[in-house]
């Protein structure tokens, strides 16, 4: 027979859902997991994000996906694609614009400041050449 402990001993958390989640929030530091979403099909990606007040770290803890990073101040001037490994560890500097995209099977687990919210986190648009650069490499990795 299982055992519940009290909440105050341990936090326990799980998310199957699509997307991102916020699952635990303690102090300045939050932990999410982020699951497949039709929403970030290569084809479907038209805008990078960045967090102007903090790094944001990526494991790869099922399935795949890739990382996409974008060099530029204002806007987004040059890609790059880093398909994860498992279990690995990548840090996204603090004003580097990303995305990604995942294989139906993926969960991320992400950790980032708790204060990372949309004031900090700005969007900006790709061109249709930078759209079609993302389809371009993920073909590239998933082949």
């Amino acid at each position: 027979m299982a055992t519940t402990l009290s909440e105050s001993l341990i936090e326990i958390r799980e998310y199957d859902g699509p997307d991102y989640k916020p699952l635990i929030d303690f102090q300045s530091w939050r932990v999410a997991l982020m699951n497949y979403t039709p929403d970030l099909l290569p084809e479907r990606i038209k805008r990078m994000q960045k967090h102007t007040e903090t790094d944001e770290v990526f494991v790869l803890l099922a399935g795949r996906c890739i990382l996409f990073l974008g060099e530029g101040a204002e806007a987004v001037t040059n890609i790059h694609a880093v398909d994860m490994e498992l279990n690995k560890l990548y840090n996204v500097k603090r004003n580097c614009w990303h995305s990604h995209t995942f294989s139906q099977d993926a969960k991320v687990l992400i950790v980032e400041n708790r204060d990372t919210v949309e004031e900090n986190s700005p969007f900006v648009n790709l061109t249709e050449a930078q759209s079609k650069e993302i389809t371009r490499l993920t073909k590239e990795l998933w082949r």
